[in-house]
């Protein structure tokens, strides 16, 4: 999903008064029993409930629960009821003021009761990119990218990261996550490979049990949320690994290579499926109608809801803005839900002409606020419309910064250990640490983090990987400079943290080079030079060109973006854990063998699943 970079509105101004009408409350109260429609009776079934509420909505109400509009763009309130808005969501960035777990309550909450004025009362969904953690929000717990988790080769792990996200989310009011992401990046090249678990259907498919982690037992149950399996379908594979590309492949590749993990993620009852701006065989996604309704809703059995990505149905034409024909032909393909994300009265408008002259059937139009309503009642949100309070601690908490830190450790991949350089002593060794990810938690976290394309810096509290080294070195001191200024032979080891700065999608694409940058090399020559053995911790989205220089450095260590708690970087540095992480994708020895993958009959520098361990005794 793309965030709009500019036009950012905070609305607490306008959100106040709303909030202050009913204080404190989370439920809606409900009519007296004997005049209360069948939808609000919480003692008949959902789809009672959902052919009752559909049975008394207009067009222009089932219209508004297929439009998601984007927070920013909604300067009154008041507009949610009128336009009868089914969603609003968070793009990259897209913040409260002040961003804390408070203010976002906050505003939700604003939101849902304006949503709540509407004749029929139907609640909004709010959606987010909480795609490592609740990565939009200051002090939230931010865990390893998808590619760390992939390494740790630990469904029940992921699991548990989902549950955890959920918590977090929760305590902020939102209920909808735009995540897990089950592409199988199929080239390195691609700006989203961190995006994905890895490079085989297998390991993706073994992962989806992050949806069983955020969607709990029940969708109902306290501190669970909407999960959702993106991009359907084929977004790794595009040729050249080009964000939004071209996947050229026959339908039986597509089938063995990249519909695995939605078959799994569907399986395990996940609520939405969001669709890929990417095209099949010249074929926009958005307006494939046969992998969208028949093989997704139909051969796969999928009842959640379809919905599109940011300006999803847009792209169809090529052309900026969406047209008629674009609304009819995505509407038509399956999609369910058009996330807009601005212009969502003109959307509303088109779509109500478009169905009024036929060419949208009603059929559709009520087959998509049936898979809609059937997952608000399902989430609940008919009876708890507001935050639970109650999770708004868990954001950052210690129990899911240490769970995270677990994850850190397990994704650590050892993939050199000249001399046994490693574990580092904890015990009057003299060590230098450099580099330019070494005391960053911006660059360690990387893309999608407080921002769409995350930035460097102090961004979010955490722990940098220099910090946990120096919590771990006990009696060995412990120095550091950025470039390796000032090491000499009297250190016993130097670590040089370097890697990749962050990016998401589009702007993450390395169609040239995919080698270390200037700063690297440069630190890393200085550290070589001082004589002393040089261990390098790789902080990166995928695998980088670094066959040249692997000669030259006593041990490598890939880290991947392992989020705030870089002390999981150090157990395993200083040997409190043995590395257990194997590679979830292929490394080249050189950029030219994109795409490089498991079974290509290519010869890798290391190959999938390769990983080391130390030697103890």
């Amino acid at each position: 999903m793309r965030p709009r970079s500019v036009r950012r509105k905070t609305l607490f101004a306008v959100l106040a008064a709303t909030v202050a009408l009913v204080s404190g409350a989370t439920t809606v109260s409900a009519a007296p029993v004997q005049h209360r429609p069948a939808y609000l009776d919480t003692g008949k079934p959902v789809p009672v409930r959902v052919a009752d509420l559909l049975s008394r909505m207009s067009l222009d109400d089932k219209l508004g629960q297929m439009t998601q509009a984007e927070r920013g763009a909604i300067t009154d309130p008041a507009d949610i009821a009128t336009h009868r808005l089914g969603s609003l969501l968070s793009g990259g960035g897209s913040v409260p003021t002040p961003n804390t777990a408070q203010s976002w309550a906050d505003m939700y909450d604003g939101f849902q009761r304006a949503a709540l004025t509407s004749p029929l009362r139907i609640p909004i969904i709010y959606g987010v990119d909480a795609v490592h953690g609740h990565n939009n929000v200051h002090g939230a717990t931010i865990f390893p990218h998808n590619i760390g988790l992939g390494a740790t080769r630990d469904p029940k792990l992921v699991g548990r990261i989902g549950g955890a996200v959920a918590e977090e989310v929760s305590g902020t009011g939102v209920d909808w996550d735009f995540a897990p992401c089950l592409c199988v990046a199929r080239n390195d090249r691609w700006g989203r490979t961190y995006e994905s678990f890895g490079e085989t259907p297998e390991l993706a498919s073994s992962m989806t049990t992050i949806i069983d982690g955020l969607q709990g037992r029940s969708s109902s149950d306290k501190g669970s949320i909407l999960a959702t399996a993106k991009h359907y379908v084929g977004d790794g594979g595009t040729t050249g690994g080009v964000d939004q590309g071209d996947t050229e492949l026959t339908e039986q590749q597509l089938r063995a290579i990249h519909l695995p993990p939605f078959r799994a993620a569907v399986r395990r009852g996940v609520g939405s499926v969001m669709i890929s701006y990417s095209s099949w065989n010249g074929v926009k996604m958005h307006a494939n109608r046969y992998l969208i309704t028949d093989v997704l809703k139909g051969e796969l059995g999928f009842s959640g809801f379809v919905v599109s990505d940011w300006q999803g149905i847009d792209k169809i034409d090529g052309q900026e803005g969406f047209t008629a024909e674009e609304v009819r032909t995505s509407i038509n393909a399956g999609v369910d839900m058009v996330m807009v994300p601005y212009d969502y009265v003109s959307f509303i408008d088109t779509l109500r002409a478009e169905v009024q002259a036929g060419r949208v059937p009603m059929s559709r139009i009520d087959d998509a606020n049936r898979r809609i309503l059937t997952k608000k009642f399902q989430l609940g949100l008919f009876e708890r419309p507001f935050t639970d309070r109650r999770y708004t601690a868990t954001v950052g908490s210690a129990e899911h910064r240490a769970l995270a830190r677990q994850a850190v450790r397990e994704s650590q991949v050892l993939l050199k250990n000249d001399g046994g350089v490693l574990p580092l002593g904890k015990n009057g060794q003299k060590i230098f640490v450099a580099g330019k990810n070494a005391d960053d938690i911006g660059n360690q976290s990387g893309g999608w983090t407080i921002t769409w394309q995350g930035s460097s810096g102090p961004i979010t509290p955490g722990t940098t990987i220099l910090q946990g080294i120096r919590d771990k070195a006990r009696s060995s001191a412990v120095t550091y400079d950025r470039n390796g200024a000032g090491i000499d032979g009297s250190y016993d080891v130097a670590v040089a943290v370097v890697g990749e700065t962050p990016y998401a999608e589009f702007m993450g694409d390395r169609p040239a080079g995919m080698g270390l940058d200037a700063e690297d090399l440069a630190t890393l020559r200085r550290l070589k030079g001082s004589g002393v053995p040089v261990v390098v911790v790789l902080v990166s989205g995928r695998p980088l060109d670094i066959a040249a220089e692997l000669p030259g450095w006593d041990a490598l260590l890939a880290s991947w973006l392992p989020g705030t708690e870089g002390g999981g970087v150090a157990d395993v540095l200083f040997g409190d854990y043995n590395p257990a992480g194997k590679l979830p994708v292929t490394w080249m020895r050189s950029a030219a063998q994109q795409p490089i993958n498991v079974g290509d009959g290519q010869d890798p520098l290391f190959p999938y699943g390769y990983g080391l361990r130390y030697r103890r005794g």
